[in-house]
Protein backbone atom coordinates (compact mmCIF):
# COMPACT_ATOMS: atom_id res chain seq x y z
CA UNK A 1 0.00 0.00 0.00
CA UNK A 2 1.23 3.47 -0.45
CA UNK A 3 0.12 6.21 1.95
CA UNK A 4 0.12 9.68 2.07
CA UNK A 5 -0.48 11.94 4.85
CA UNK A 6 -1.44 15.58 4.86
CA UNK A 7 0.28 16.53 8.15
CA UNK A 8 2.20 14.03 8.19
CA UNK A 9 4.79 15.44 11.08
CA UNK A 10 2.03 17.14 13.31
CA UNK A 11 1.18 15.18 16.09
CA UNK A 12 -1.07 12.91 14.82
CA UNK A 13 0.04 12.02 11.93
CA UNK A 14 3.51 11.23 12.96
CA UNK A 15 2.03 8.71 15.29
CA UNK A 16 -0.22 7.13 12.46
CA UNK A 17 3.07 6.93 10.47
CA UNK A 18 5.25 4.79 12.87
CA UNK A 19 1.61 2.60 13.19
CA UNK A 20 1.24 2.08 9.35
CA UNK A 21 5.31 1.06 9.33
CA UNK A 22 4.63 -1.15 12.63
CA UNK A 23 1.70 -3.01 11.15
CA UNK A 24 3.05 -2.94 7.34
CA UNK A 25 7.05 -2.83 7.47
CA UNK A 26 7.24 -2.47 3.50
CA UNK A 27 4.48 0.08 2.67
CA UNK A 28 5.18 3.35 1.05
CA UNK A 29 4.66 6.90 3.17
CA UNK A 30 4.55 10.05 1.99
CA UNK A 31 4.82 12.77 4.57
CA UNK A 32 3.46 16.16 3.16
CA UNK A 33 3.80 18.57 6.09
CA UNK A 34 4.36 22.78 5.40
CA UNK A 35 6.06 22.18 8.80
CA UNK A 36 4.10 25.32 10.78
CA UNK A 37 2.64 22.45 13.34
CA UNK A 38 4.98 19.54 12.39
CA UNK A 39 8.09 18.49 14.02
CA UNK A 40 11.28 16.38 12.40
CA UNK A 41 11.60 15.49 15.94
CA UNK A 42 8.23 13.82 15.99
CA UNK A 43 9.65 11.50 13.11
CA UNK A 44 12.80 10.63 14.62
CA UNK A 45 11.98 6.79 15.66
CA UNK A 46 11.04 6.41 11.66
CA UNK A 47 13.96 5.43 9.24
CA UNK A 48 13.79 8.12 7.13
CA UNK A 49 16.52 6.64 4.91
CA UNK A 50 14.96 4.18 4.03
CA UNK A 51 13.17 4.43 0.00
CA UNK A 52 9.89 3.70 1.08
CA UNK A 53 9.68 6.97 3.68
CA UNK A 54 9.38 10.27 1.37
CA UNK A 55 9.17 13.29 3.41
CA UNK A 56 7.91 16.44 0.98
CA UNK A 57 8.23 20.24 2.84
CA UNK A 58 4.90 21.88 1.09
CA UNK A 59 1.90 23.54 1.43
CA UNK A 60 -1.69 22.01 0.44
CA UNK A 61 -2.39 25.56 -0.74
CA UNK A 62 -0.32 24.45 -3.81
CA UNK A 63 -2.14 22.49 -5.61
CA UNK A 64 -0.11 21.25 -8.65
CA UNK A 65 2.81 20.24 -6.20
CA UNK A 66 0.39 18.30 -3.84
CA UNK A 67 -1.42 16.96 -7.23
CA UNK A 68 2.38 15.40 -8.33
CA UNK A 69 3.33 14.57 -5.02
CA UNK A 70 0.08 11.89 -4.11
CA UNK A 71 0.36 10.43 -7.70
CA UNK A 72 -0.22 6.71 -7.59
CA UNK A 73 -1.30 6.77 -3.60
CA UNK A 74 -3.58 4.31 -2.36
CA UNK A 75 -5.22 5.87 0.95
CA UNK A 76 -4.98 9.89 2.05
CA UNK A 77 -4.87 10.47 5.65
CA UNK A 78 -5.69 14.25 5.85
CA UNK A 79 -4.86 16.18 9.36
CA UNK A 80 -3.27 19.21 8.34
CA UNK A 81 -5.32 21.94 9.76
CA UNK A 82 -4.84 25.15 11.76
CA UNK A 83 -4.17 23.17 15.37
CA UNK A 84 -5.27 26.38 17.44
CA UNK A 85 -8.96 27.41 17.61
CA UNK A 86 -8.57 30.60 19.52
CA UNK A 87 -6.18 32.36 16.51
CA UNK A 88 -9.19 32.75 14.89
CA UNK A 89 -10.36 35.44 17.25
CA UNK A 90 -7.15 37.43 15.94
CA UNK A 91 -7.56 36.09 12.09
CA UNK A 92 -11.34 34.65 11.66
CA UNK A 93 -9.86 33.73 7.90
CA UNK A 94 -7.33 31.46 9.29
CA UNK A 95 -9.59 28.00 9.47
CA UNK A 96 -10.90 28.53 5.80
CA UNK A 97 -7.45 29.48 4.26
CA UNK A 98 -5.66 26.59 6.95
CA UNK A 99 -8.34 24.48 6.65
CA UNK A 100 -11.46 24.47 4.52
CA UNK A 101 -9.37 25.47 1.27
CA UNK A 102 -6.96 22.84 2.03
CA UNK A 103 -9.51 20.07 2.34
CA UNK A 104 -10.78 20.81 -1.16
CA UNK A 105 -7.25 20.89 -2.67
CA UNK A 106 -6.95 17.25 -0.82
CA UNK A 107 -9.98 16.15 -2.63
CA UNK A 108 -9.41 17.88 -5.97
CA UNK A 109 -5.70 16.27 -6.06
CA UNK A 110 -7.59 12.76 -4.99
CA UNK A 111 -9.82 13.44 -7.53
CA UNK A 112 -7.28 14.39 -10.65
CA UNK A 113 -5.19 11.31 -9.76
CA UNK A 114 -7.84 8.69 -9.81
CA UNK A 115 -7.12 8.13 -5.60
CA UNK A 116 -10.76 6.55 -4.11
CA UNK A 117 -9.72 6.46 -0.62
CA UNK A 118 -9.64 9.45 1.79
CA UNK A 119 -9.50 9.35 5.89
CA UNK A 120 -10.48 12.67 7.61
CA UNK A 121 -9.70 13.72 11.29
CA UNK A 122 -12.78 15.85 12.20
CA UNK A 123 -13.49 17.09 15.58
CA UNK A 124 -16.14 17.28 18.57
CA UNK A 125 -16.39 21.36 17.01
CA UNK A 126 -18.42 20.28 14.90
CA UNK A 127 -21.40 20.48 17.19
CA UNK A 128 -21.38 23.16 18.74
CA UNK A 129 -23.50 24.15 22.28
CA UNK A 130 -25.17 20.77 22.41
CA UNK A 131 -26.70 22.32 25.97
CA UNK A 132 -26.14 19.01 28.17
CA UNK A 133 -27.16 16.40 25.21
CA UNK A 134 -24.85 13.45 24.47
CA UNK A 135 -23.50 14.76 21.02
CA UNK A 136 -23.52 10.73 19.20
CA UNK A 137 -22.97 10.02 15.29
CA UNK A 138 -26.41 11.70 14.44
CA UNK A 139 -26.41 14.34 16.81
CA UNK A 140 -28.15 17.62 14.72
CA UNK A 141 -28.68 20.07 14.14
CA UNK A 142 -24.74 20.78 14.15
CA UNK A 143 -24.29 24.54 14.68
CA UNK A 144 -20.52 25.09 15.48
CA UNK A 145 -19.59 28.33 17.62
CA UNK A 146 -16.03 28.57 16.15
CA UNK A 147 -14.63 28.95 12.61
CA UNK A 148 -12.44 26.29 13.68
CA UNK A 149 -15.68 23.53 13.92
CA UNK A 150 -17.30 25.28 11.18
CA UNK A 151 -13.87 24.60 8.87
CA UNK A 152 -14.11 21.08 10.47
CA UNK A 153 -17.77 20.72 9.24
CA UNK A 154 -17.46 22.28 5.67
CA UNK A 155 -14.51 19.37 5.09
CA UNK A 156 -16.98 16.78 6.21
CA UNK A 157 -19.42 18.19 3.97
CA UNK A 158 -16.89 18.02 1.06
CA UNK A 159 -15.82 14.77 1.30
CA UNK A 160 -19.45 13.43 1.40
CA UNK A 161 -20.13 15.30 -1.80
CA UNK A 162 -16.65 14.38 -3.41
CA UNK A 163 -17.47 10.83 -2.39
CA UNK A 164 -21.05 10.75 -4.04
CA UNK A 165 -19.86 12.74 -7.02
CA UNK A 166 -16.58 11.17 -8.26
CA UNK A 167 -17.36 7.64 -6.41
CA UNK A 168 -14.68 8.16 -3.49
CA UNK A 169 -15.13 6.02 -0.23
CA UNK A 170 -14.19 8.60 2.94
CA UNK A 171 -14.07 8.60 6.34
CA UNK A 172 -14.55 11.12 8.97
CA UNK A 173 -13.11 10.59 12.78
CA UNK A 174 -14.50 13.22 14.89
CA UNK A 175 -12.11 13.01 17.63
CA UNK A 176 -12.57 14.14 21.23
CA UNK A 177 -9.67 16.29 22.73
CA UNK A 178 -6.37 14.67 21.67
CA UNK A 179 -3.49 14.75 24.11
CA UNK A 180 -0.33 13.13 23.87
CA UNK A 181 3.47 13.57 25.11
CA UNK A 182 3.93 15.09 20.92
CA UNK A 183 0.66 17.96 21.35
CA UNK A 184 1.77 21.38 20.54
CA UNK A 185 -1.60 22.88 21.98
CA UNK A 186 -4.11 22.36 24.34
CA UNK A 187 -4.84 22.71 28.20
CA UNK A 188 -1.95 20.59 29.60
CA UNK A 189 0.37 21.72 27.56
CA UNK A 190 -0.46 25.26 27.96
CA UNK A 191 -0.85 24.94 31.92
CA UNK A 192 3.13 23.18 31.88
CA UNK A 193 4.83 25.81 30.22
CA UNK A 194 3.02 28.65 32.13
CA UNK A 195 4.08 26.98 35.42
CA UNK A 196 7.72 26.48 33.81
CA UNK A 197 7.87 30.42 33.28
CA UNK A 198 5.62 30.69 36.95
CA UNK A 199 5.08 28.24 39.03
CA UNK A 200 3.74 29.66 41.89
CA UNK A 201 0.89 31.62 39.79
CA UNK A 202 -1.51 29.35 37.47
CA UNK A 203 -3.56 32.08 34.98
CA UNK A 204 -6.25 29.93 33.92
CA UNK A 205 -8.71 31.09 31.25
CA UNK A 206 -12.32 30.73 32.24
CA UNK A 207 -13.58 29.57 35.51
CA UNK A 208 -12.18 25.98 35.65
CA UNK A 209 -15.59 24.20 35.54
CA UNK A 210 -15.47 23.76 31.75
CA UNK A 211 -16.09 19.91 31.71
CA UNK A 212 -15.16 17.59 28.61
CA UNK A 213 -13.79 13.84 27.41
CA UNK A 214 -9.75 13.63 26.49
CA UNK A 215 -8.34 11.10 24.41
CA UNK A 216 -4.82 9.81 24.17
CA UNK A 217 -3.17 9.56 20.68
CA UNK A 218 -2.92 5.81 21.39
CA UNK A 219 -6.73 5.09 21.54
CA UNK A 220 -7.22 8.27 18.77
CA UNK A 221 -4.44 5.69 16.47
CA UNK A 222 -6.57 2.56 16.95
CA UNK A 223 -9.53 3.70 15.66
CA UNK A 224 -7.93 4.81 12.98
CA UNK A 225 -6.24 1.64 12.11
CA UNK A 226 -9.65 -0.35 12.61
CA UNK A 227 -11.06 0.47 9.11
CA UNK A 228 -10.76 -2.18 6.99
CA UNK A 229 -14.17 -3.40 6.94
CA UNK A 230 -15.61 -0.18 5.80
CA UNK A 231 -14.57 1.18 2.77
CA UNK A 232 -17.32 -0.37 1.21
CA UNK A 233 -19.64 2.04 2.41
CA UNK A 234 -19.34 5.45 0.30
CA UNK A 235 -19.40 7.98 2.65
CA UNK A 236 -18.80 7.29 7.01
CA UNK A 237 -18.50 9.07 10.36
CA UNK A 238 -17.24 7.79 13.57
CA UNK A 239 -16.57 9.83 16.72
CA UNK A 240 -13.90 8.83 18.93
CA UNK A 241 -14.37 9.72 22.71
CA UNK A 242 -13.62 8.48 25.77
CA UNK A 243 -16.29 7.37 28.66
CA UNK A 244 -16.16 10.13 31.09
CA UNK A 245 -15.55 13.57 31.06
CA UNK A 246 -12.90 15.59 33.47
CA UNK A 247 -12.83 19.57 34.91
CA UNK A 248 -10.20 21.96 33.78
CA UNK A 249 -9.49 22.55 37.49
CA UNK A 250 -9.31 18.84 38.07
CA UNK A 251 -6.31 18.81 34.73
CA UNK A 252 -4.65 21.73 36.74
CA UNK A 253 -4.37 19.78 40.05
CA UNK A 254 -3.08 16.67 38.00
CA UNK A 255 0.09 18.90 36.42
CA UNK A 256 0.26 20.91 39.42
CA UNK A 257 1.11 17.36 40.84
CA UNK A 258 2.88 15.28 38.05
CA UNK A 259 5.62 18.32 37.98
CA UNK A 260 5.84 18.24 41.58
CA UNK A 261 4.69 21.91 42.83
CA UNK A 262 3.52 22.71 46.30
CA UNK A 263 1.24 26.14 46.83
CA UNK A 264 0.54 27.21 43.52
CA UNK A 265 -2.30 30.05 43.44
CA UNK A 266 -5.13 29.15 40.47
CA UNK A 267 -6.32 32.33 39.32
CA UNK A 268 -9.13 32.26 36.65
CA UNK A 269 -10.47 34.59 34.53
CA UNK A 270 -14.47 34.57 35.86
CA UNK A 271 -16.32 33.32 32.79
CA UNK A 272 -17.43 29.76 32.22
CA UNK A 273 -15.15 29.78 28.73
CA UNK A 274 -13.72 31.90 26.15
CA UNK A 275 -14.97 32.48 22.77
CA UNK A 276 -15.66 29.89 20.04
CA UNK A 277 -14.56 27.28 23.09
CA UNK A 278 -17.52 24.74 24.06
CA UNK A 279 -17.35 24.25 27.68
CA UNK A 280 -19.48 21.51 28.11
CA UNK A 281 -19.73 18.50 26.07
CA UNK A 282 -20.30 14.92 25.91
CA UNK A 283 -19.88 12.57 22.66
CA UNK A 284 -20.55 8.55 22.64
CA UNK A 285 -19.04 6.44 20.29
CA UNK A 286 -22.26 4.00 19.04
CA UNK A 287 -20.62 3.30 15.58
CA UNK A 288 -16.74 3.04 16.34
CA UNK A 289 -18.06 0.14 19.37
CA UNK A 290 -19.76 -1.51 16.52
CA UNK A 291 -16.92 -2.04 14.70
CA UNK A 292 -15.14 -3.42 17.93
CA UNK A 293 -13.31 -0.17 19.13
CA UNK A 294 -13.47 1.38 22.75
CA UNK A 295 -10.95 3.52 24.54
CA UNK A 296 -7.92 2.22 26.72
CA UNK A 297 -7.93 4.88 28.99
CA UNK A 298 -10.38 7.65 31.00
CA UNK A 299 -10.16 10.86 30.67
CA UNK A 300 -8.21 11.49 33.69
CA UNK A 301 -5.87 8.55 32.94
CA UNK A 302 -5.04 10.13 29.12
CA UNK A 303 -4.52 13.87 30.96
CA UNK A 304 -2.07 12.10 33.20
CA UNK A 305 -0.24 10.03 30.79
CA UNK A 306 0.16 12.51 28.62
CA UNK A 307 1.77 15.18 31.09
CA UNK A 308 3.82 12.05 32.21
CA UNK A 309 5.28 12.05 28.30
CA UNK A 310 5.27 15.52 27.90
CA UNK A 311 7.90 15.93 31.12
CA UNK A 312 10.03 12.88 30.53
CA UNK A 313 10.44 14.21 26.67
CA UNK A 314 12.07 17.60 28.36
Amino acid sequence: MRYFIAGGAGFIGSELAKALLKKEPNCEIIIYDNFSNGNLNFLISIPLWKSNIKIVAADIKDLERLTREMDNCDIVYHFASNADIAKAVADPTIDFYEGTLLTQNILEAMRINGIKRIVYASGSGIFGDTKGKIASEDYHPMKPISPYGASKLAGEALISAYCHMFDMNGIAFRFANVVGGNQTHGVTYDFINKLKINPHVLKILGNGEQIKGYIHVDDVINGLLNIDSIWNQNYSFFNLAPDDRITVKEIADIVIQEMGLDGVVCEYSGDMSWKGDVADITMSYEYAKRLGWKPTYTSKQAITKSIKEMLRKE
